[in-house]
């Protein structure tokens, strides 16, 4: 009996070991780049003819393969990274088949998007049931192409994921350009460990979140969702209309504390949210790392926090070079769940007029009532 549950025990962790090495890897989804071309019976000028032309990609509608430096008019085409991408025309759409999903679990989706020739351009990007529609309208890099993350929850070990153009523009071939798709698995948020603390904000230091390309000096966006939807930068959500914040990384920005950050980039646009559990008539204290991201914005930078019924302003005189400040809150919660609250205050700009802002980070809420007894105790 004891040999049938060792062999049964053994087996188990076995599947269990297998299951974990078959899981989606993190990074470029097969072709994620475009780079594997069609072959050239499956092309008319620029233009897709076959269902399947593009290895590891379906197609429907108007799709373009279009190589770097290629010209539309007078307009250059950019490509961001390898020597091609792909135009969706009006209600064109690609889809790749997501294979090896654990299911209940939170996935991240970041690609490369540009506009071309249409000035309110959206995407519809879906994993069903899931299915979201991503502003793009707004540009915040010099050469056109900014980085998109997005959220899903997994039903099952396979979904199919769509990115389609509901179509604004009356020429088919003035639709956005898509490059550069990858995936990463998102760990369940968790507490920050910041020594010495009891956070009560989970993913405080932004550590977890969307897949950042390495080869890409942007960051990546993460765009206004619905309140129910699944954020990428779990569980912060950006509340706006059609404005994002930016996730950026240390090896190519200066970052308060660890290895990432939030760049607010968009004004009083967008805020950046977390809901957390208070108890009513408990005082609290907020605090966090306000700055820049050595990124070239230089100015006059603010950040507002708001915390219950409290708020506080946090200026920072930037160069452009990177540091920061640190602000406190303390304020007692109203309620049985308390919204932490983050937006920068003014508007700011690169010398080449792109977007830019203060970073955030190195954030915690503390309950100070605990923090006292805890010193009487010691």
């Amino acid at each position: 009996m004891a040999g049938n549950v060792r062999r049964a025990a053994v087996f188990l962790a076995v599947c269990l070991a297998a299951r974990a090495a078959a899981a989606i890897q993190d990074g470029l989804l097969p072709n994620g780049n475009f780079e594997q071309v069609p072959p050239k019976s499956q092309l008319n000028g620029t233009r897709l003819m076959g269902r399947y032309a593009i290895p590891h990609w379906e197609i429907s509608g108007f799709v373009e393969y279009i190589g770097s430096g290629q010209k539309q008019g007078d307009m250059l085409l950019p490509v961001p990274e390898g020597a091609y991408a792909v135009r969706l025309g009006n209600e064109a759409s690609i889809r790749q088949q997501l294979t090896d999903l654990a299911p209940r679990t939170h996935y991240s989706i970041t690609f490369s998007a540009a506009r071309t020739c249409a000035q309110a351009e959206q995407l519809n990007v879906t994993v069903a049931p899931e299915s979201d529609i991503l502003p793009i309208q707004t540009v915040y890099t010099s050469s056109g192409w900014d980085s998109y993350s997005w959220a899903f929850e997994a039903t099952g070990s396979v979904a199919s994921f769509i990115v389609h153009n509901p179509g604004v523009s009356e020429d088919p071939a003035c639709g956005p350009l898509i490059d550069l798709f990858a995936i990463k698995t998102l760990p369940p948020p968790k507490s920050s460990t910041t020594p010495g603390t009891d956070n009560l904000l989970k993913n405080g230091d932004f550590e977890e979140g969307p897949y950042i390309f390495p080869n890409t000096p942007w960051g990546v966006l993460v765009p206004p969702l619905d309140l129910d939807d699944y954020s990428p930068l779990s569980p912060w959500m950006v509340l706006s209309s059609t404005k994002s914040v930016k996730y950026v990384d240390a090896p190519r920005h200066v970052v308060p504390r660890g290895a990432r950050a939030v760049e607010l980039v968009s004004g009083v646009e967008a805020a950046l949210v977390q809901d957390v559990a208070t108890v009513p008539r408990r005082p609290y204290r907020l605090e966090f790392s306000a700055g820049d991201a050595g990124d070239g914005c230089a100015g006059a930078m603010a950040v507002q926090a708001y915390a219950g019924r409290g708020s506080v302003r946090v200026p920072y005189q930037s160069r452009g070079k990177g540091g920061h400040t640190r602000g406190a809150l303390e304020f007692t919660a109203a309620a049985n769940q308390t919204r932490v609250v983050f937006v920068s205050m003014a508007y700011n700009m690169k010398p080449d007029g792109t977007l830019c802002g203060p970073v955030v980070d190195d954030v915690s809420l503390v309950c100070t009532r605990k923090r006292a007894a805890r010193r009487l105790l010691l």
